[in-house]
This record gives C-alpha cells, sequence and structure tokens, in this order.
C-alpha cells in the first residue's frame, strides 16, 4: 500500500466514528498525476446522492502531456465506489444530524487507487482546542523521554 495523500486537516476538524475503504473512477491522466504525488485532500468531502456516493473538490492537476484527452477540471466530481449495503448504512448515519463523510487518505493498493473516507461528527471550538493541547502536551513528553538520560 503506497500513500498519496493524507488528510491531517480533518483529524483536527472531526471525530472519527467509522473508516471504509472506497474505490474511485479516474481517468488515465489523473491516474499519472497521482504517481507523481499531485493532490490536494484538504477541501473535499463526500455527497450521497440517489445511491451514488460523490467525492467533490478533490484537487488533481490537470497532466501537461496528456494532450486531448484529458479533462481540463482539475476539481470536478469523482465517483466513489463501495458496495450497497456500506452506501446504505452510511445514508442511514448521515440524515442524523451532525454527521458527514470526509475523505481521509488517497493510496493505491496494488494497481487500483482507493480513498479511505470516514464518517465523521464535527468538532466544536473547545475539542479543537483540547486536541491541540493533548498534542502539545505527547509532544513534550516525548521530547522529555528522548532527553533523559538516567
Amino acid at each position: 500500500m503506497q500513500q498519496i495523500a493524507y488528510n491531517k486537516y480533518a483529524l483536527y476538524e472531526y471525530f472519527v466514528l467509522e473508516k471504509y475503504e472506497a474505490g474511485i473512477v479516474l481517468e488515465g491522466a489523473e491516474v499519472k498525476q497521482l504517481r507523481q504525488g499531485n493532490c490536494n485532500l484538504k477541501d473535499s468531502f463526500c455527497l450521497l446522492r440517489g445511491g451514488e456516493l460523490t467525492l467533490k473538490n478533490l484537487h488533481i492537476p490537470v497532466y501537461d502531456k496528456a494532450g486531448a484527452f484529458s479533462s481540463k477540471d482539475s476539481k470536478r466530481d469523482r465517483k466513489l465506489l463501495m458496495h450497497k449495503a456500506e452506501i446504505a448504512r452510511l445514508a442511514g448515519k448521515v440524515n442524523e444530524k451532525g454527521f458527514t463523510i470526509v475523505p481521509l487518505a488517497l493510496y493505491f493498493s496494488g494497481a487500483l487507487v482507493k480513498v479511505e473516507i470516514a464518517l465523521c461528527k464535527g468538532k466544536q471550538n473547545y475539542d479543537k482546542k483540547r486536541t491541540i493541547a493533548e498534542r502539545d502536551q505527547k509532544r513534550a513528553l516525548d521530547r522529555e523521554i528522548k532527553n533523559y538520560r538516567g
């Protein structure tokens, strides 16, 4: 499994409740850009509409050597591939207040590109401050352990 991109911002903004793996429908030139590591997951999110899961705002830059065969929209909507039962379970949870589906990672599984998506609940400001404080405490503790000579 070769990781392409990771969405650190999602862990700051949301509590992750469940994780799923989904396939993604891409064009050939987009896969070439992903092999070079060119993509941005920061502002992307997933939408459920008509029994289909769509990834919005995933930025994959236009491949300049593709010629006329590439799409010119780098932030186009991309369809995600999952089993109907998983989509139905996600649809039931998303209809509750405060839940959303966010992509966490993009990676290669063999020759296929996969997206790790998560069912998330939004954090309040005090939750975000607590997350920052815990991260700072862990960093200080790790620093102390590293520098400890007993």
